[in-house]
């Protein structure tokens, strides 16, 4: 996911597939399509910032930067300025992604906030109060356990993920769309109170990701729908940092 800043915010967002096989020259190429088509000359960059939590494809992605902008932009990672207090046993293991969202999360809606991202995985996380990040869990994105039903058994069509109209279908194809919403949404619901036990407290419950819009058409529990904040943690977390960087590099 790409995104361009300037005053008046964050815009022309854009999609590219991450595909492990490809070069620097060819995320290059993409990646100045993508600015070109947003109106934007590559000169004008003056900064940027990476999260990935694909580990083979980032000095693809950092050389495709530098060859469009001829800016390095800042990786996400240990040791980066963020605004919160990871109580992480191992903060290494955390992806980049999640702590975007727990400092958009924090900035924006303030402790206790849950933050639900809708993904590849679905991931929970929890920032408590004076920002700090708790935790939280995974589990599999509804787009990767619908494809994993479909290709772990032998009959079951491939369908596209609506919402249905009832609960009990009566054909495959409503009972795969029925049992894949509404068990997302039970599964959402659940998790958040059970954080909210664990909190002792209420928390607001902030949803991101592709499927967000949908599960939160059903779902009673989540209070909000971001589908920038990812963008905005990363947003957060360079101006935080941008002076370090600006040092490191003597300019």
């Amino acid at each position: 996911v790409i995104g361009f800043l300037d005053e008046s915010g964050i815009r022309n967002i854009a999609r590219l597939e991450t595909d492990r096989d490809k070069t620097a020259h060819e995320y290059a190429i993409s990646l100045r399509q993508v600015i070109e088509f947003s109106g934007i000359a590559p000169e004008q960059v003056d900064g940027a910032i990476l999260s990935s939590v694909v580990p083979p494809i980032n000095g693809a992605l950092v050389a495709a930067v530098r060859m469009i902008t001829g800016i390095r932009p800042l990786v996400v990672g240990p040791g980066m300025k963020t605004g919160l207090n990871i109580r992480y046993e191992n903060p290494r293991e955390l992806g980049s992604d999640r702590i975007a969202n727990a400092v958009a999360a924090y900035e924006e809606y303030g402790a206790p906030t849950i933050f639900i991202d809708f993904g590849t995985a679905t991931t929970f996380g929890v920032v408590g109060e004076g920002g700090v990040f708790l935790g939280g869990c995974i589990c599999p994105g509804v787009k990767l356990a619908s494809e994993a039903l479909v290709t772990g058994t032998a009959k079951l069509p491939r369908f596209e993920l609506t919402k249905p109209e009832h609960v009990i279908g009566r054909t495959t194809l409503t009972n795969l769309q029925s049992g894949m919403y509404y068990g997302y949404v039970g599964l959402v619901k659940n998790i958040v109170r059970k954080i909210k036990q664990e909190l002792g407290q209420e928390a607001t419950v902030v949803a991101t990701g592709g499927m967000a819009v949908m599960i939160a058409e059903e779902s009673k529990v989540i209070d909000k729908l971001d589908g920038l904040l990812t963008l905005k943690g990363l947003r957060l977390i360079y101006e935080r940092n941008k002076a370090e960087q600006a040092r490191k590099e003597g300019i």
